[in-house]
C-alpha cells in the first residue's frame, strides 16, 4: 500500500506546481524574495519606510457556491479572478494597496490541468489588483470532497499610511454617495441563486445553457462572469486628489449589511434605486424566483458593488477619475442627519 492507493496523488501535485508556474509569475514584482516552492513565501517591505506611519491591511474570502457552476460548466479560470477580487476588494475599500496574495485549494483529486486552469484565474486577478501571489497550498482530500470538486479560498495583505486610511469617521450630512458598477452577481448570493434557476438536479446543465434575449446570452455565461477588480479605480481616485470618506464593498449581506459598516453614528445613507441602469440579470433573478425587493437588496449588489462617501465638491473628480481607470460610477445618492445621534443606517427609496 502507499500514499497514492489511499487516492493522493503525489506526483499529480509536481506537475500542478510545473504548470501554474508560467501564470505565477506574471504576478511578480521586485519585493518578491525568493521562488516558488519555499515554504513561506518572502515580501520585502522596505517601500514602507516612505510613509510616516505604514499600516498593513489583510483581507481573506472565498468564491462559495458560485463554484457549483465552475464544476458544472467545466470552466475554472474566472473563479480564480472572484477568490482575488473577494479579498482585494475589501483590502482597497480601506484605503490599502494590495502587496501580496495567497491562495489555497483543497480537491477530493489532483487533476493539474484544472488546478492549472484554477491557478491561471487568481494570476490573473492578482495582475489586476497589482499583487504578487507568492504563495498557496493545493491540498488532495480523497474522501473528504468529491472527486471532481473543490474548493477555494485566498488571503491578501496591502498597505497604507494611516493618514490615508478610509474609516468613514468624519462622514456627515452633505457628503454625496458615489457607486461603482459592477459586472454581474459576482461572488455572492448564489445559493439563492442555484435555488430560483434550478442549479441542483439533473437539468441544471441545460438550465445553464438557456439563453435570454433580455441577457443577452447564456445564463451561466452571465453568472459565471467574474468579480470586478477595483484596486486600479481607486488608486485612480486618490491620485485625482479625492479623500474618500468612506467607502463600503457590497458583499454578502447586500446594501442593508455593508453600507452601515461605513457610517459613523448618527448619520443615515439614503440611495435612490432609479439612480443608475440596473443590469438585467438582477430583474430576472427577482422575477423568477418572486422574490420581495427587500430580500434583493439584502442579497445582492444589484448592479452597485462599491458605494464611496466623498465631499460634494468631489464629486466631478471620482466620476472623472473612475472612469478614467475603465469603471462606470454613478451619483446614488446622499448622507443625511439620522433621527437619533446614536443610530446609524441605509434607506433605499
Amino acid at each position: 500500500m502507499d500514499y497514492k492507493s489511499a487516492g493522493v496523488d503525489i506526483e499529480a501535485g509536481y506537475e500542478s506546481v510545473r504548470l501554474m508556474k508560467e501564470h505565477v509569475a506574471k504576478t511578480m514584482r521586485r519585493e518578491v524574495l525568493g521562488g516558488l516552492g519555499g515554504f513561506s513565501g518572502a515580501f520585502d517591505m522596505s517601500a514602507l519606510k516612505q510613509m510616516e506611519e505604514p499600516v498593513l491591511l489583510s483581507g481573506t474570502d472565498g468564491v462559495g457556491t458560485k463554484l457549483k457552476l465552475a464544476f458544472l460548466m467545466d470552466r475554472h479560470h474566472t473563479v480564480g479572478i472572484d477568490c482575488v477580487a473577494m479579498c482585494v476588494n475589501d483590502v482597497a475599500c480601506a484605503g490599502g494597496e494590495p502587496l501580496f496574495f495567497l491562495d489555497y485549494i483543497a480537491c477530493g483529486k489532483n487533476e493539474p490541468e484544472k488546478i492549472a486552469q484554477i491557478v491561471r484565474g487568481v494570476a490573473e486577478g492578482c495582475v489586476q489588483a497589482g499583487a504578487a501571489l507568492i504563495g498557496g497550498e493545493t491540498a488532495e482530500m480523497p474522501g473528504f470532497y468529491p472527486e471532481d470538486e473543490y474548493d477555494l479560498a485566498g488571503f491578501a495583505v496591502g498597505a497604507a499610511d494611516r493618514k490615508e486610511m478610509i474609516t468613514g469617521a468624519d462622514i456627515c450630512p452633505g457628503d454625496v454617495l458615489v457607486g461603482l458598477a459592477s459586472s454581474g452577481v459576482h461572488s455572492n448570493g448564489f445559493s439563492l441563486v442555484r435555488k430560483v434557476f434550478a442549479l441542483n438536479g439533473p437539468e441544471a446543465a441545460e438550465n445553464l445553457e438557456t439563453f435570454y434575449e433580455e441577457l443577452g446570452e447564456e445564463l451561466g455565461d452571465a453568472l459565471l462572469r467574474p468579480t470586478k477588480i477595483y484596486v486600479k479605480a481607486l488608486r485612480a481616485i486618490r491620485e485625482a486628489g479625492v479623500r474618500v470618506k468612506g467607502c463600503s464593498h457590497i458583499t454578502g449581506g447586500g446594501f442593508y449589511e455593508n453600507v452601515p459598516r461605513m457610517l459613523p453614528d448618527g448619520v443615515t445613507a439614503k440611495i435612490r434605486k432609479d439612480s443608475y441602469p440596473m443590469l438585467p440579470i438582477f430583474p430576472l433573478i427577482q422575477r423568477t424566483g418572486e422574490i420581495a425587493e427587500q430580500m434583493m437588496y439584502n442579497t445582492f449588489n444589484m448592479g452597485i458593488c462599491m458605494v464611496l462617501a466623498v465631499r460634494e465638491a468631489d464629486v466631478k473628480s471620482v466620476l472623472a477619475a473612475a472612469q478614467e481607470a475603465g469603471e462606470q460610477a454613478y451619483v446614488i445618492g446622499e448622507v443625511t442627519a439620522s433621527a437619533n445621534p446614536e443610530e446609524k443606517g441605509v434607506v433605499l427609496c
